[in-house]
């Protein structure tokens, strides 16, 4: 990828939104769970420009534990992680009480779609491809915003009945 394109993925070219975008309330909590410094680095000034507050995990362990004591308003979680992976962080993340309502969305550089799928079947709220644009972090954001402009999951789909 040439260095132009790499710098339109991450920052947007001069195209602007035709609707203004929709930012959550100041001060909503965002933990941040990579084992990438230069990821993390670069969604915590998306974020922190726009009035968020950011916490931060190299991996899921701890990542883990800042979410259960913390209690994050929205979690990015990369799924390539030493030790636990996302996948593992996330499912521990939904069976815990405390932890189980906190929007996540799933980042990942491989570009499969089974994982995007898989990441999707075990409560993920929604799935990140990296690298990704400052425009795309505030997109998934803007999707999990409830009406008083805080992240929150999702209602699951109705269950369709079986046919017999």
């Amino acid at each position: 990828m040439a260095t132009f394109d790499l710098f339109r993925r991450f920052f947007g070219n001069d195209e602007r939104r035709e609707k203004p975008r929709v930012n959550a309330r100041e001060g909503t909590r965002v933990l941040i769970v990579d084992d990438s410094p230069t990821i993390v680095a670069l969604l915590r000034k998306f974020l922190q420009q726009n009035g968020y507050l950011t916490l931060e995990a190299g991996d899921a362990e701890t990542g883990v534990k800042i979410a259960l004591a913390e209690r994050p308003n929205l979690i990015f979680l990369d799924i390539v992680l030493p030790g636990m992976n996302g996948f593992a962080a996330l499912r521990q993340l939904r069976r815990d009480p405390a932890t189980r309502e906190i929007p996540i969305v799933m980042i990942s550089g491989n570009e499969q779609a089974t994982e995007q799928f898989y990441a999707q079947r075990i409560g993920a709220d929604d799935f990140m491809k990296k690298p990704f644009s400052r425009s795309e972090v505030f997109a998934r954001i803007e999707r999990l915003l409830d009406v008083n402009q805080m992240p929150k999951r999702p209602a699951p789909p109705p269950v369709k009945p079986v046919a017999r």
